[in-house]
């Protein structure tokens, strides 16, 4: 199975980025409990300080969007399973800078543009056969705004996590997701979030074997 984690960083200049506050635990996690169940497991991680100890977890590391993207692309077409777990920035400084940016006047302005859709351009390509899972962290219309990435990135699943819910999202150990499918919804309890991985390797195995 091919899984990402993790945030990415865009850079700005040589010593400044844009990114996020997502730690990698979840996708991490859920790669561990992969790897126990028997899954070889690639993992395309963009920067974060954890590390995994498993034969059957090969880790890519990366930086980028664009990064994550090429390296996820070149590995999907042999995956059963992908898991789109990492926080991806939606949007890249249009110019970096090749020096540091010196602070001059009060203001400082930055164009943005796009970055690539790493699980809507893979979904363009699905193979048939592949299951895959994708992951939304909302602060509003939670429910309604998953449901519209889960078809339009042609999810099998999709993982909904909400910043209102305490205790779930960025920088916790724990964590409390919701499951939407096409036509199933299954609502977990604030849970660590190596339980909350078990919880979804668990229902992606019950749908692979039903």
């Amino acid at each position: 199975m091919l899984l990402t984690a993790g945030p990415t960083y865009e850079a700005i200049d040589p010593v400044r980025f844009i990114g996020n506050h997502s730690t990698g635990k979840m996708g991490f996690a859920i790669a561990e409990r992969f790897a126990q169940c028997g899954a070889t497991v690639q993992l395309v991680s963009g920067p974060t300080c954890l590390d995994i100890d498993n034969p059957a977890v090969i880790v890519t590391a990366v930086t980028s969007a664009d990064q994550m993207y090429e390296a996820v692309k070149e590995r999907a077409p042999a995956a059963d399973i992908i898991v789109y777990a990492a926080a991806v920035a939606d949007y890249k400084p249009k110019v970096v800078a090749d020096k540091k940016i010196k602070k001059e006047g009060n203001d400082l302005t930055i164009e943005l543009v796009k970055n690539v859709d790493i699980a809507a351009e893979l979904g363009k390509v699905k193979l048939p056969g592949q299951f895959s899972v994708g992951f939304a962290l909302e602060t509003h219309n939670e429910s309604t705004n998953a449901r519209e990435k889960l078809s339009k990135k042609n999810l099998n699943m999709i993982v909904l996590n909400s910043l209102n819910d305490k205790g779930a999202g960025f920088k916790h150990d724990t964590n409390k997701v919701t499951i939407i499918e096409p036509d199933a919804v299954t609502a977990f309890e604030l849970k660590q979030k190596n339980e909350v991985a078990q919880d979804i390797v668990n229902l992606i195995w019950e749908r692979l074997h039903a």
